[in-house]
């Protein structure tokens, strides 16, 4: 078979539209195929109902501490977004590489399986990981169960390098984060008898200015180490959308409103999220008391610890090695490096491409930055050899 350069392979995996809501298992049962005919074995961690699967492979000595190269399969969905191009096939002009998930990350994620396959061809004295989730852009949920079999199948790695785009520049923390979908139910009454009924979006406002309340004392406290690194220097909780109600003279029957949540690594997620289901439960009690009919159901969809920077972690080590850059930052979204630091890997991002274009309209990434990283890859196969 023959060995397809890092734009062969990133044409044909835009060429999958693997939007979350949808099957991954076209570019997986490609991807496997690719490998096998290149004498690589791969290995599939699938979902509950094994409609997406997670895939990942070794290449070299079969023992630990693999350099890990970890990316995800799925991207955002296009629907209402105004498109110039196609954005299932990837269109070059003007320097940049346009099409879904040229930027996050399947730009990260060609170059990875091309630097998989040169080093088995060319041979490896430490042992090379590739690792593709899915369901990343829908809260990081597929990474946790396929690092778990990972552990199971392969010599353990040492250090992951998480290609989300960060313009090649190291970065070795980010924020945790977690949320909830919340149902408030109420019961409908004509308004003129509002205190015979429960009007779901009056009290789902109570859980709501509980959260704002929560801002003010976190934004008013003093600042923490590592929470100071990053902009916002400290954790946040918030409601971007909500929806309810029949009628402007009807109490709510019901309410529905997710609540996000970003926390430094130097605050307790649980604790963070503890506090506010006590909150909820607080209200469902109330509620229940007035109507049995209503409460507050909460629906926890996703979570992700935060990433720690490591004192001279061994992922750090290469990065810096490799880029020739001392310099660190930290981000304030998630990733899944915190999921494989919380396994106990050394882990951090660097990636082609910049945050800002990812989930656009038109998302592309630079020829320049995906050559940037190609030639990253190169330099680590020199490194690994």
């Amino acid at each position: 078979m023959d060995e397809l350069t890092p734009r062969q392979i990133l044409d044909r995996l835009v060429n999958f539209p693997t939007v979350s809501r949808r099957s991954n298992l076209d570019l997986i049962d490609w991807l496997e195929g690719y490998l096998a005919g290149h004498g690589i074995e791969s290995h599939r961690h699938w979902n509950e109902d094994r409609q997406k699967a997670a895939l990942f492979a070794h290449v070299g000595p079969w023992v630990e501490g693999a350099v890990v190269l970890s990316g995800h399969t799925d991207v955002v969905p296009v629907d209402g977004q105004d498109w110039t191009s196609d954005p299932w096939v990837v269109t070059e002009r003007d320097g940049r590489l346009f099409g879904r998930g040229t930027c996050d990350m399947k730009g990260y994620d060609a170059l990875a399986i091309w630097a998989l396959v040169r080093a088995k061809a060319q041979g490896v004295n430490r042992p090379l990981q590739i690792a593709l989730s899915y369901d990343e852009e829908i809260g990081c949920t597929g990474a946790p169960p396929m690092i778990a079999a990972m552990q199971g199948v392969l010599p353990k790695g040492s250090a992951v390098i998480v290609g989300e785009p960060s313009r090649m520049k190291l970065i070795t923390g980010h924020k945790g984060g977690t949320g909830y979908h919340v149902h408030v139910k109420g019961y409908e009454v004509h308004s003129s008898l509002l205190p015979q009924g429960v009007s779901a979006i009056m009290e789902g406002a109570r859980l709501i200015q509980w959260i704002n309340d929560r801002n003010a004392a976190i934004q008013s406290a003093p600042r923490k180490p590592l929470g100071a690194l990053f902009d916002p220097p400290f954790t946040t909780l918030h409601v971007g959308m909500i929806q309810g109600g029949t009628a402007h003279n009807i109490t709510a029957a019901d309410c529905r409103f997710a609540v996000e949540m970003r926390v430094t690594p130097d605050d307790d997620l649980d604790s963070i999220a503890a506090d506010f289901v006590a909150e909820a439960a607080r209200l469902d009690a109330a509620l229940k008391a007035r109507r049995p009919e209503a409460g507050v159901i909460l629906d926890r969809f996703f979570g992700v610890p935060a990433l720690k920077p490591e004192d001279h972690g061994p992922a750090e080590a290469l990065v810096v090695c490799l880029t020739g850059d001392n310099a660190t930052g930290v981000v304030s979204y998630g990733t899944e490096a915190g999921q494989f630091q919380e396994a106990g890997y050394s882990a951090v991002v660097c990636g082609p491409g910049d945050i800002a274009q990812a989930h656009q309209a038109d998302e592309y990434i630079d020829v320049a930055q995906f050559e940037a990283g190609h030639r990253f890859m190169q330099k680590l196969l020199e490194t690994l050899a």
